[in-house]
């Protein structure tokens, strides 16, 4: 895209609203009001458990797609808030790209706190690998992705055997995972919010992605795509995104590694949407990372 088109863009959502919707990280109705329905089929509220945010969305590509590969998606929202449906664009977006997408709900604090979040995501996994063939998902080709306290979820998934394991998963099932601006080094816990769900200060240091990138372990996911915003102010890019990518590396893992301008912590993921994509390639790269074939 050119710089007069990105300008353009950027001044037609201002015009709009939209851009302060992002950035606040509202729950993007607007956006969700304008997705695309004919790019998928949509299969609502499927159950991983009995509690009531113990349910996942699953987007099917339109027509349906042989051998797909799957994205399970968590969102963020500082474990305390967050809808499956506010995620529909990112349902869309992925789907559209032939993609199989589930967005999962989970159980947020105050009700709960670490490490339940954890646990109910890899319920969640559980539930759709039971399902996936026949959604005609290649068993080989199945993802983890998460955005913000959602790429935290993705990634203790990927480095801590502790959860998938205590689901029954193996964790040789998953390809990949996917992490957009994700905290995976936030000790000591400064954020009121965050505190409570980690029960600080008694959380513990293996609480961290961090601390497992740093542990050889050969049964983790082979794949990392890390991205974030250069400036984001929410969750430090370099600390965070950097940080944990430096790790993986040092322990031979494959690690993409994505800082993009133009956008900021909300506003990346909010680049997936159809209206928003000019903003930055982020559907685009995770696109490309989940097509790549091991070599």
């Amino acid at each position: 895209m050119s710089a007069k088109h990105a300008q353009r863009r950027r001044h037609w959502l201002a015009m709009f609203g939209l851009l302060p919707l992002l950035q606040a990280c509202s729950p993007l109705r607007l956006i969700n009001a304008v997705v695309p329905d004919g790019s998928h089929t949509l299969l609502e509220g499927l159950a991983y458990g009995d509690q009531d945010r113990q349910q996942l969305d699953v987007y099917l590509p339109k027509p349906p797609v042989s051998g797909a590969p799957m994205a399970v998606f968590f969102y963020g929202g500082s474990w305390n808030s967050g809808n499956r449906a506010d995620y529909k664009f990112v349902g869309e977006a992925l789907a559209s790209q032939g993609i199989v997408t589930v967005v999962a709900d989970y159980r947020l604090s105050p009700e709960v706190r670490y490490p339940v979040f954890l646990q109910d995501s890899a319920q969640a996994v559980k539930r759709v690998l039971a399902d996936a063939n026949g959604w005609g998902v290649s068993p080989e080709r199945i993802f983890l992705m998460g955005h913000s306290a959602g790429a935290y979820n993705a990634a203790m998934l990927a480095l801590d055997p502790r959860w998938l394991g205590g689901a029954g998963v193996a964790r040789e099932k998953i390809a990949g995972w996917i992490g957009l601006a994700g905290p995976y080094d936030f000790l000591p816990i400064k954020v009121p919010a965050v505190k409570e769900a980690f029960n600080w200060p008694g959380t513990p240091a293996d609480s961290q992605p961090l601390f497992h990138a740093q542990r050889p372990d050969p049964a983790a996911p082979a794949r990392t795509l890390l991205m974030a915003a250069r400036k984001d102010e929410l969750v430090n890019p370099e600390r965070n995104t950097v940080g944990l990518a430096q790790a993986l590396t040092a322990r031979g893992q494959d690690v993409e590694v994505a800082l993009l301008d133009g956008v900021g912590h909300a506003s990346l993921i909010g680049a997936m949407a159809a209206p928003l994509r000019g903003l930055a390639p982020v559907l685009e790269q995770v696109r490309q990372f989940i097509e790549k074939r091991p070599s």
